[in-house]
């Protein structure tokens, strides 16, 4: 084999490998979704480039594309990020898990309805939010997610998790220097990136 053939041999491949790693996309209703590893489940990437959602949005169960249903199992990191006129989210029972900051700055975002399904959240999904924001100071749940502490955590504090509580949130605790002891139940499944950083 020459040179030549040698080197288009090697392309071939390259492009090959290229073609079969690169996520399929699709748009439904406007809203971009990501084909998942093993081609049966579907992750949120979020609108379109310049695309901006307002009002109420929707994360179904499943969508239908090409003749096949998905199952919606994820929120992709920064899939809503700077949607700034997002009023409020309904978010389907399928979903697991919400990427870090998928919702960061959407400061219009005032209500979050989010399902037992959830169990882990990347940190800052939220933050920036009218939701986030009007929440008391204290720690914050996200459905039965520990999102957040918010405020100034006082020094010797000791948190007990609630009963049933399925994760803990990227970065929950960050920067939260007066923590002393932390009670974790048995339900909790997933501690996300950086929960206790700082």
């Amino acid at each position: 084999m020459n040179t030549f053939h040698k080197i288009s041999f090697v392309l071939a491949i390259l492009i090959a490998n290229c073609i079969s790693a690169s996520a399929i996309e699709f748009m439904v209703d406007g809203v971009r979704y990501s084909v998942n590893d093993g081609n049966t489940t579907v992750t949120v990437a979020g609108y379109p480039s310049g695309s901006k959602p307002t009002g109420h949005l929707t994360i179904p169960e499943s969508v239908t594309y090409g003749g096949i249903s998905y199952p919606v199992t994820s929120i992709g990191e920064e899939a809503f990020s700077d949607c700034s006129g997002l009023a409020s989210v309904t978010i389907g029972n399928s979903v697991s898990s919400i990427g870090r900051w998928a919702f960061r700055g959407c400061i219009g975002l005032a209500s979050v309805t989010i399902p037992n399904s959830v169990t882990e959240i990347g940190g800052w999904a939220f933050y920036g939010t009218a939701w986030y924001n009007n929440q008391p100071n204290g720690l914050v749940y996200a459905g039965l997610v520990a999102y957040k502490y918010k405020g100034k955590m006082p020094s010797g504090t000791s948190i007990v998790l609630k009963e049933g509580t399925k994760g803990i949130a990227g970065n929950a605790f960050y920067d939260c220097d007066g923590l002393t002891s932390v009670t974790i139940p048995n339900s909790v499944t997933s501690i996300g990136a950086g929960a206790f950083e700082y």
